[in-house]
């Protein structure tokens, strides 16, 4: 008996494509944060002209100039602020993946947790302007959301 509980649990597929999302997030969102680290005491609207020169793009044109305007307005410390954010959520991300490859039971409700958070505002993005990639993305969250709670008790030790 023991031993087809333990074969059930080994087999979880789908459980596994969960932690490659979750692993792969986290290190996107690190590589993120450390690119917006690294480029928060530079000049960012030279940069951003460079950028426009290199891909050949007329800065002349109304949305090139808009963005300019923006970027202009973006200062080291609201950089600092978003690479920081960007890390610690990339953190949650790796947290999430690596207590999950492990089946620690609070690592699935963190997912479970993360992944329902976001499906308000998935939704209230939809409403408001519909974009497939964040209806996949609102799919891919009810999934998980779904899945993890149904093969809680299956997929995670419980400790006493």
């Amino acid at each position: 008996m023991g031993e087809n509980k333990e074969i059930l649990k080994k087999r979880a597929p789908t459980l596994w494509l969960i932690i490659g999302i979750k692993l792969i997030k986290g290190l996107l969102f690190a590589g993120l944060a450390l690119a917006a680290y690294t480029l928060s005491d530079n000049d960012l609207p030279a940069q951003y002209k460079e950028l426009l020169q290199h891909l050949k793009l007329n800065p002349e044109r109304k949305f090139w100039a808009d963005l300019a305007v923006k970027i202009g307005q973006i200062h080291e410390k609201h950089v600092l602020v978003a690479a920081a954010g960007t890390l610690v959520y990339s953190l949650f991300s790796l947290v999430e993946g690596i207590g999950l490859m492990f089946r620690i039971a609070w690592a699935g409700y963190m997912a479970i947790g993360e992944s329902a958070f976001f499906i308000p505002i998935e939704i209230f993005e939809l409403i408001k302007h519909f974009s497939l990639l964040v209806f996949i993305i609102l799919c891919a969250n009810i999934l998980i959301v779904w899945y993890l709670y149904q093969n809680r008790q299956r997929l995670f030790r419980q400790h006493s």
